[in-house]
């Protein structure tokens, strides 16, 4: 091992020759070997064999290059259980087009380096990533969250920025909360409740429609079905003032994810009623005059005005 040193100035030329002689006698053969060289985000990526599906999804996106820059980034990377979870195939990605595949992926990118404990408590910090689009972050002493979906893997070093593996595959909004539920078949009877309730004296769906930050917990059609109402016919005879307390109190004036939620948490409604959260096996909300609590069937869809969660029964005040 080379002995780097650095010869001071001695009275003695002797001494000062001896120990330069000693500085230069080691063996080449046991100079230190150098440092492996950190791999870029791009790389990481590529050679993990977890991250398969995303490396299909950033080589069709053409962002490979991108993320082998300099950066820094930061990229909450789902790896193929995450894109499993959220219904994401390999056929999938290769449905979509290189700008819908891009978009997906920037939505999961930063613009700078962020480790886990740099990332703000919230809850729900708006954050703006690369594509210019706000996901909701919060730590506390669970984790790390986006947009209600918890880092599984934080701070996986990176020569241009960090990579932290996450749940689900994020997906960027496109549609208020209204065009969402319009979107979904499984929501055709809640479609017809807001229209009936908005021919009253509110107008429901320009409130779903054009309010910020809501939760809303969305009845399936089967929730409706039992509640009373056999058809949509059912729903648009029913009175509007009705539909109107009904739906508002499945409505509240915050954004909250599943992350949010906690047992025995209660929730105000923005009819002025009181949701009771528990979470156990499963999550369920209960309303004020519902027998059977509702269990809430899927999570975190996010909105351009807020959050659904789908719900098995209509929670009645």
């Amino acid at each position: 091992m080379k002995i780097r040193t650095s010869l001071k100035k001695f009275a003695g030329a002797t001494f000062a020759f001896a120990f330069l002689a000693l500085s230069t006698s080691c063996n080449d053969d046991e100079s230190t070997p150098p440092m492996e060289q950190q791999k870029t985000i791009a790389n990481i990526v590529s050679e993990n064999a977890d991250y398969s599906l995303l490396k299909a999804a950033v080589t069709k996106a053409n962002l490979g290059e991108t993320l082998n820059g300099t950066g820094p980034f930061t990229v909450f990377a789902p790896n193929n259980q995450a894109f499993a979870a959220s219904g994401i195939s390999q056929q999938t990605i290769n449905s979509l087009s290189e700008t819908d595949l891009s978009d997906i992926l920037l939505y999961h990118t930063l613009g700078s380096k962020v480790m886990a404990t740099n990332v703000p408590a919230g809850p729900n910090a708006e954050v703006t990533t690369v594509g210019g689009d706000k996901i909701y972050v919060t730590k506390d002493s669970r984790g790390v969250f986006v947009n209600g979906w918890k880092v599984t893997t934080a701070d996986i070093a990176a020569s241009n920025g960090v990579i932290h593996s996450i749940e689900r595959v994020l997906m960027p909004p496109t549609q208020n909360i209204v065009q969402m539920a319009q979107a979904n078949p499984n929501l055709t009877y809640l479609v017809a409740a807001v229209l009936r309730a908005s021919e009253g004296s509110t107008n429901v769906a320009n409130v779903l429609a054009t309010t910020n930050n809501l939760t809303v917990f969305a009845p399936t059609n089967e929730a409706f079905i039992d509640a009373g109402f056999p058809t949509i016919a059912s729903i648009q005879s029913a009175d509007p003032a009705t539909l109107t307390s009904i739906l508002t109190y499945h409505v509240i004036a915050a954004r909250a994810f599943s992350s949010d939620l906690s047992n025995g948490q209660s929730l105000n409604t923005v009819n002025g009623g009181t949701l009771m959260v528990a979470l156990g096996s499963q999550a369920t909300v209960k309303g004020n005059s519902n027998s059977t609590p509702s269990t809430i069937t899927s999570v975190n869809m996010l909105a351009t005005n807020g959050v659904v969660h789908l719900i098995d029964r209509v929670l009645l005040p």
